[in-house]
């Protein structure tokens, strides 16, 4: 069996969420479903051991009473995407399934709100940028015969940004620094910056700049993405991103301290036009 992806986890904790706020059991469930669930069926929903089929979500909202047409649609989205194909699913052998996980997130998102500490957001590099760093940051020589085919996926994810009848609501923080990187080929990083000027006057996209030499800062701690669904917040999920593989973060408490941390982040940094002009000045020099 499959490990369980992201979307599975978050569907079957919202399930059982909705089933504890009833002070239901698992058996009062069963009971009430008449023979259309197990006890069994129902704990590997939860716990995302089996993939959730869209009837049985339909079953157990219903169970539950749940009338918000929103929060409907939105789980069911999740249940429906095991038997739904997006365009990445033709890069398969090429993603990990964290990757994989995280376009497949992206694209049902209503916002991300990313903090970078070194390397400008994935959603926002050019193709030669995106080349240079993921070139750099291979870990193996499996993914340097990869590299063409990734610098593809990194481009494609970054239609959310404008093709959809609702564009991704982008907000991005970036460490100065990441605005000073030398790249190899000459030209690459002012490209990089120009286009952050351009697409920073999308009215779905807010870039701010944090200054080097800011006092210490939660920042420092790593960068992340969090991704938010519309008005279920209880659906966000953090994306943690390392050398060699991703981390999700889903448990709500944990997120809110995501979100804290990015509002803190976004308080100290520059604001949307002061960050432009900071950007236009290190283009000059680039």
């Amino acid at each position: 069996m499959s490990a369980p992806t992201v979307r599975r986890r978050r569907l079957g904790t919202k399930l059982r969420a909705l089933r504890d706020g009833l002070g239901l059991t698992l058996e009062d469930v069963a009971a009430r479903a008449d023979g259309r669930i197990t006890v069994a069926k129902l704990s590997r929903l939860e716990t995302a051991r089996t993939p959730a089929k869209p009837v049985d979500v339909k079953m157990l909202l219903a169970l539950y009473g749940v009338d918000d047409d929103e929060l409907c649609v939105a789980l069911l989205a999740l249940a429906n995407e095991g038997s739904a194909r997006g365009w990445w699913h033709s890069y398969r052998g090429v993603l990990s399934p964290v990757y994989e996980d995280l376009i497949s997130l992206e694209a049902e998102a209503a916002s991300v709100r990313s903090w970078q500490m070194g390397a400008i957001p994935g959603l926002l590099q050019t193709a030669e940028y995106a080349r240079e760093i993921i070139s750099s940051t291979a870990t193996s020589a499996a993914v340097e015969d990869k590299v063409d085919a990734l610098v593809e996926v990194r481009l494609a994810r970054q239609s959310i940004l404008t093709s959809r009848e609702r564009p991704l609501d982008l907000r991005v923080v970036i460490g100065e620094s990441a605005l000073h990187t030398k790249c190899c080929e000459d030209d690459v990083m002012r490209d990089q910056l120009t286009r952050l000027l351009t697409v920073s006057r999308r009215p779905n996209i807010t870039i701010q700049v944090l200054p080097a030499g800011v006092p210490p800062h939660v920042g420092q701690m790593g960068s992340f993405s969090l991704l938010g669904f519309a008005d279920h917040s209880d659906l966000d999920v953090v994306h943690i991103e390392s050398l060699t593989s991703g981390l999700y973060v889903e448990d709500g408490q944990e997120v809110a301290v995501y979100q804290s941390a990015f509002e803190r982040l976004s308080a100290a940094a520059l604001a949307p036009e002061a960050s432009a002009e900071r950007i236009a000045e290190i283009r000059k020099t680039a």
